[in-house]
């Protein structure tokens, strides 16, 4: 594509910069409460809530108050909201059986938001990690996550999902073969609407610590995922597979994380065309929270530019933490 420009004095480009309303008009992206997911922790109990010192201002809520936050995401016009459980180390298993249990806090939790706000999308998270006492996505035998075996575990617990109301599953595992298997399970026991917003480029990342600390895998976990997850060096490798769980029936995508890989989005989008999501994860957020509480950033400027930046590098929306609070702000 060719720009032409004229040669100053004829183009003053601040001319376009010179009012709010003229900054608004030529403004490119434009951020909405529309634009989030808002994940939240589910843990056990009846109104209770229990703050995360690792990321200032979220807290694991008890199902109760899980329903108030997505009536509260509701309201501030937020279309999807995520859960993630916390399991406690009793609950955590070899077999990971509770995974599928049709009463885990997550089946729990997705029928009473669907019955108490049937007009919100509820999304959970596919992988074993909440509920292996080794922490990892898989299972682990000897000093391997297996593939195979793992991925049939997963279908059983997308279809427990699935049946309990949850409108978009979210593999976050990085199994070789896991969404085909998804989509052909969901296909054959009559959930084909549900959605599939697959984890497809999720990286081996160090920004993901304060989220183990929230779901309690941190003590949990033993050795590293660099196995399954994809090496922070290879932008290739991310985009095969992208490539691979479009091709197997994912519905979207997402990156993970999202600002350290905001050119891994813009490549996503570009090149497949496909609804792009990424994932601005816990470090991102305990970052920006610890900045703003020591006063060295501007606390809301700088988190509503952050999610800006996912809007300009061709994202469809964002999983973020401030969606409350952002879309407070986008809501005047």
């Amino acid at each position: 594509m060719t720009t032409l420009i004229a040669p100053f004095p004829a183009n003053r480009p601040r001319r376009l910069r010179r009012t709010p309303e003229l900054r608004a008009l030529v403004r490119e992206n434009v951020l909405s409460p529309a634009d989030f997911i808002w994940p939240v922790f589910v843990q056990s109990g009846t109104d209770c809530a229990t703050q995360i010192p690792s990321m200032p201002g979220v807290e694991r809520l008890s199902v109760d108050r899980v329903v108030r936050a997505a009536h509260e995401a509701h309201a501030l016009g937020i279309p999807a909201i995520c859960l993630f459980p916390y399991t406690s180390m009793d609950d955590r298993t070899e077999d990971c059986a509770m995974a599928w249990d049709k009463d885990n806090l997550t089946n729990i939790a997705i029928r009473a938001i669907k019955d108490a706000v049937p007009d919100i999308a509820v999304m959970t998270d596919i992988a074993l990690d909440p509920y292996n006492i080794n922490g990892h996505d898989g299972f682990v035998e000897g000093d391997v996550i297996v593939n195979d075996r793992t991925v049939e575990a997963l279908v059983k617990m997308a279809l427990a999902q699935a049946e309990a109301g949850a409108d978009i599953l979210g593999p976050s595992d990085m199994m070789d073969g896991r969404i085909g298997a998804l989509r052909t399970a969901l296909e054959a026991e009559g959930h084909q609407d549900v959605t599939i917003l697959s984890y497809a480029a999720k990286f081996a990342s160090a920004f993901y610590g304060p989220f183990r600390d929230a779901v309690g895998a941190s003590g949990a976990l033993k050795g590293d995922k660099n196995t399954y997850q994809i090496d922070p060096a290879n932008r290739e490798t991310a985009l095969r597979a992208v490539a691979r769980d479009i091709g197997e029936g994912a519905d979207m995508v997402m990156v993970k994380p999202g600002l350290p890989y905001l050119d891994v989005c813009r490549e996503v989008r570009d090149r497949f065309e496909v609804p792009t999501y990424a994932y601005q994860v816990s470090g991102e957020y305990a970052m920006i929270q610890a900045a703003s509480q020591n006063g060295w950033v501007d606390h809301d400027r700088v988190m509503m530019e952050s999610l800006m930046c996912f809007k300009r590098a061709g994202c469809h929306g964002i999983l973020t933490y401030f969606a409350p609070q952002a879309a407070r702000i986008l809501n005047g």
